[in-house]
C-alpha cells in the first residue's frame, strides 16, 4: 500500500511547558517580553488521555501566529529539570529582527531583574539567554547572515550528521568492548575561539 506524501508542515503551532503560576508567567511573557495572552483552555480532564487533572492552559502569540503555551495545574509546582541533562540543553529560542533589538530586549530584561547571558556570537546569529519564572531556558536570536548564506550552510548538514552517526556507531562498539568511557566528541570544532580562550586562561 502506498502512503500519501507527508503534508507540508507550515510552522510551529505551539510549544507547551508547565507553569508554577499563571499570573507570574503572564507578567513575564506579556508585560516584559511583549507576547500577548491570546487564548485560555480550562478543564478538569485531559482530552487526549481522559485522565482527571484540572488545568488552565494558556497561550501567548508570536508575530508569525505561533504560540508558546503553559499549563498551570493549580498546585504551585514548576516542572523539575531533567536530572541527566545540563540546564542549558533544553530551551526554546525566539527570533527578533536585528542585533539592536536583541540588545534592547537584554536591557529590558535586566531592568526587570532578569539575569541575562550574552550577547553571544554564533557566527550566523547572535543570542541572549535567560530563564523564565518556571525555570524554562529561553534564547532570543537575531540572524547576522542572509538567506543565501543560510542555504549554503544547509548543503553540508546531512554529510556532517552522517559522519557523526558513523563515528557514534564505532564509539558504541568501543564502549561495549570497554575501550571507550568518555562521551563522543564531534569531529569538527565550529567554535575554536573558546578553545583558544580556555588555553590562555588555564
Amino acid at each position: 500500500m502506498s502512503l500519501p506524501a507527508p503534508p507540508a508542515i507550515q510552522q510551529l503551532h505551539h510549544y507547551a511547558y508547565r507553569a508554577r503560576d499563571a499570573e507570574e508567567t503572564r507578567r513575564f511573557y506579556e508585560d516584559i517580553l511583549g507576547l500577548p495572552l491570546y487564548h485560555i483552555i480550562q478543564s478538569d480532564y485531559v482530552p487526549s488521555t481522559g485522565e482527571y487533572c484540572p488545568y488552565t492552559h494558556f497561550f501567548f502569540r508570536l508575530q508569525d501566529g505561533s504560540f508558546i503555551a503553559f499549563f498551570d495545574l493549580g498546585d504551585d509546582q514548576a516542572a523539575e529539570p531533567s536530572p541527566n541533562t545540563p540546564k542549558w540543553v533544553n530551551h526554546i529560542a525566539f527570533r527578533v529582527n536585528s542585533v539592536q533589538e536583541l540588545k534592547d530586549m537584554k536591557a529590558r530584561l535586566e531592568a526587570n531583574g532578569v539575569e541575562v547571558l550574552g550577547v553571544t556570537d554564533h557566527h550566523i546569529f547572535n543570542s541572549i539567554y535567560f530563564f523564565d519564572p518556571n525555570g524554562v531556558r529561553l534564547e532570543l536570536s537575531a540572524n547576522t547572515v542572509d538567506e543565501f548564506q543560510m542555504l549554503q550552510e544547509s548543503k553540508t548538514a546531512h554529510a556532517r550528521l552522517a559522519e557523526w552517526t558513523k563515528r557514534k556507531a564505532q564509539w558504541r562498539a568501543d564502549r561495549a568492548a570497554g575501550k571507550a568511557t568518555a562521551p563522543l566528541k564531534p569531529q569538527q570544532n565550529d567554535r575554536p575561539e573558546f578553545v583558544k580562550n580556555r588555553e590562555t586562561t588555564d
